[in-house]
């Protein structure tokens, strides 16, 4: 069940010490969000899973003289206020979100929840009248800024350009072996292989809706089958390729769009309209395979460019001839 934004206070309506609670359940928000991140990281990517471990023990610092500070002015009962409760806060995603997603994205995101922190509490503190909240608030985005340079320096002294270097050319290799390869694969059969269906289809009945519906049925079709394969014939443990679900979902995806984008310009009622954009879309596909296979798979490009197109054509024409016969 969602929060409801009616029940929440706005933060101009807050205390001081319910200023400063929401800060102390942040910062213990924040460092639990580093741990994830670090169990997470902590087998493929020691140094950076190293990195992490120590900017959540700056958080348990942070919050520690946060608590202090609290007990000193407000007593040791500390209000019970987390980011949801406020209209307004900023917000963290869901680690779920993102524990799944590259290197990169995941160090991205670290210095994102900095930033934003610090710039909530300096904007809320330009806006505050009551010099005592001014302080806090200042205290606190001055607090959220160092974080945000330490973090910096942690990377310096535990991520060495080779250790970095070689972290991100094992996240890349992942990510090839995860999500491109399977979605090429994909992306080129359901391409190539629904084109000669289609196309027989298209030049068999001249009817556009008809065809549409072979054109869909063969690459929701396709899609499936490729996803399902692609799941079920390798669980990743072995080969290191990762996830048999993303696995099978690139593939299964890319497949079903491969067909779809020349299946779908036969929704246009006027066949040799249809017929022209569709090949169009062939044309682009083609190329789009001999381009992602030349950046990511370094397979010289006139060489997949020809292989590829090549490929397409046969198949292209193969069924233009059945439909046309």
């Amino acid at each position: 069940m969602g929060f409801n934004i009616s029940n929440r206070r706005r933060f101009a309506d807050l205390t001081e010490q319910e200023v400063l609670a929401l800060a102390i359940s942040s910062e213990e928000d924040d460092a639990q969000i580093y741990r994830t991140y670090a169990h997470g990281l902590r087998t493929e990517y020691p140094a950076s899973a190293a990195v992490f471990d120590k900017m959540a023990v700056e958080e348990d610092g942070h919050r520690q003289r946060l608590i202090d500070l609290h007990v000193s002015r407000f007593g040791t009962v500390i209000p019970l206020l987390r980011r949801e409760h406020v209209a307004g806060f900023y917000a963290r995603r869901p680690v779920w979100l993102t524990e799944n997603l590259g290197l990169d994205r995941i160090r991205d995101e670290a210095r994102v929840m900095e930033h934003d922190a610090a710039e909530f509490y300096l904007r809320a503190a330009a806006r505050t009248k009551d010099a005592a909240t001014r302080k806090l608030l200042g205290d606190l985005a001055a607090a959220e800024a160092g974080h945000l340079q330490r973090a910096k320096v942690l990377e310096a002294d535990l991520l060495g350009p080779e250790v970095r270097d070689g972290e991100d050319k094992v996240a890349r290799r992942q990510f090839i072996l995860t999500w491109v390869q399977p979605g090429l694969a994909g992306l080129m059969d359901g391409s190539v292989s629904t084109l000669a269906p289609i196309f027989a289809t298209a030049f068999a009945t001249q009817n556009t809706w008809t065809t549409f519906l072979v054109g869909l049925a063969a690459s929701v079709g396709a899609g499936i089958s490729m996803g399902f394969t692609e799941a079920a014939h390798d669980d990743g443990v072995l080969s290191g390729r990762g996830s048999p679900y993303k696995r099978g979902l690139a593939s299964g995806v890319m497949t079903a769009l491969g067909g779809l984008g020349h299946a779908l310009p036969y929704l246009i009622p006027d066949f040799w309209t249809a017929t022209s954009i569709a090949m169009v879309v062939v044309f682009v596909e083609l190329w789009a395979i001999a381009w992602i296979q030349n950046k990511f798979m370094e397979t010289p490009f006139l060489r997949a460019a020809l292989q590829v197109v090549l490929g397409g054509a046969l198949v292209f024409a193969a069924g233009v001839l059945i439909g046309g016969g």
